[in-house]
């Protein structure tokens, strides 16, 4: 058994609008071929992998980790709806800590078709029924199921606190400006608050088209290894895993009569108290964050969910500046979902990317001056809150 988890190595591509992309096997490779090489060390010295991907046949994973090799390892592919990649991470940091590996690949990758997000299989009960039902009880807008779970919530936030609409605008305008640094987003282009609010309505007074992320394809992937392997690897830059929690739905999702509840916001509660239990730290001690903005109004929910503020203050704390570069906590350096791209079973990877930069001190236009611990949050309905902290190695 290990006592420390490290990531060693990681591999991102650039994301891509669907059909834009390589095929998923060719993404999954180049990104694990990234990971290796950023690593320094050859796919025969893993012992493990987990690939998330959430659109695809069964052993995809397979499929993508043999352009790279084929070395008989076992091989487990993970669908957790958007967390996919995270629940890979989560996966192989078990892996290492139970004593089963000493170095594991998680990688992850999803090549999208263009528009919203349907279900594929309408021989089957529905694993959204709930949702849907609790959703069509507390909503009637005529939407996307996605676009009605997270505009509801942003809706409800609104009327409960007083949120204006102008928030999530800001946040939209923010995630911008982030991936403007960033050569690996898919928008690049700077908007403002104003824009935003000038973008396509798709629920009046509740949710514009720019306060949405994008239908995306790409990879990423992680190499996790054990203290033992570490020891190796004297020369590769490493960053600790101080601690990380998995939780998914609770009776309170469906029974609350909340569209907040109904989206997730109680499964990243209980997993952020977890880390920050297990890490022996707070909110107040994580310099950067890379979360799940799906929907600009998701990322407002997150910034109270995670404890960056109080309920009720997230718009303060966008007014104020509190989730960008000079502020409490940079969220989303990277651009987020909003603007890097959102390909499902690659998000929680590329999150992981980007944080294991920001924390090594080589994330170049996107760094984080002076960052040392950084949070990961990563969110499927269905459901799966993947909430993990890194530090920085000593």
């Amino acid at each position: 058994m290990s006592s420390n988890v490290w990531i060693a190595g990681v591999g991102m591509i650039p994301f891509k609008k669907p059909g834009q992309s390589m095929s998923y096997l060719d993404m999954g490779a180049a990104a694990i071929r990234l990971a290796l090489e950023d690593a320094g060390i050859d796919l025969d010295e893993v012992n493990q992998a987990y690939a998330g991907y959430v659109y695809g046949d069964s052993t995809s994973g397979q499929r993508a980790l043999y352009e790279v090799g084929m070395t008989g390892m076992p091989v487990i592919n993970v669908n957790n709806n958007c967390s996919s990649g995270s629940t890979a991470l989560y996966l192989a940091r078990q892996a290492i800590m139970g004593g089963a590996a000493d170095c594991v690949l998680a990688f992850g990758f999803e090549q999208m078709q263009p528009g919203a997000i349907t279900t594929h299989w309408n021989d089957r009960p529905n694993t959204f029924q709930r949702f849907e039902d609790m959703a069509n009880e507390l909503e009637s807008a005529n939407l996307p199921l996605a676009l009605k779970y997270f505009g509801g919530a942003g809706r409800e936030h609104m009327q409960r606190y007083g949120t204006p609409l102008s928030t999530f605008a800001e946040v939209r305008a923010k995630a911008s400006r982030h991936a403007a640094n960033n050569p690996l987003a898919v928008f690049r282009d700077v908007v403002t608050a104003d824009d935003v609010l000038a973008s396509k309505e798709l629920w009046p007074g509740v949710l514009h088209k720019l306060m949405a992320c994008p239908p995306t394809s790409g990879a990423a992937a992680a190499l996790v290894v054990s203290d033992r392997f570490a020891k190796k690897m004297a020369n590769t830059p490493m960053v600790r895993i101080l601690a990380q929690q998995l939780t998914t739905d609770f009776r309170s999702t469906f029974d609350s009569g909340s569209m907040i509840d109904l989206v997730g916001s109680k499964l990243t509660e209980a997993a952020a108290k977890s880390v920050y239990e297990q890490a022996g730290v707070g909110p107040q001690d994580v310099d950067v964050c890379e979360l799940h903005d799906c929907f600009a109004q998701n990322e407002v929910l997150s910034y109270e969910a995670l404890g960056f503020c109080g309920e009720g203050e997230a718009a303060r704390f966008v007014a104020d500046g509190d989730n960008t570069y000079g502020g409490q906590v940079v969220v989303n350096p990277s651009g987020g979902l909003l603007s890097k791209g959102h390909p499902l079973g690659a998000t929680g990877l590329a999150q992981c990317y980007e944080l294991t930069r920001q924390l090594r001190g080589t994330a170049g236009p996107t760094q984080v001056s002076g960052a040392e611990i950084g949070m990961q949050h990563n969110l499927g309905l269905g459901g799966a809150a993947v909430v993990t902290l890194f530090g920085k190695a000593a």
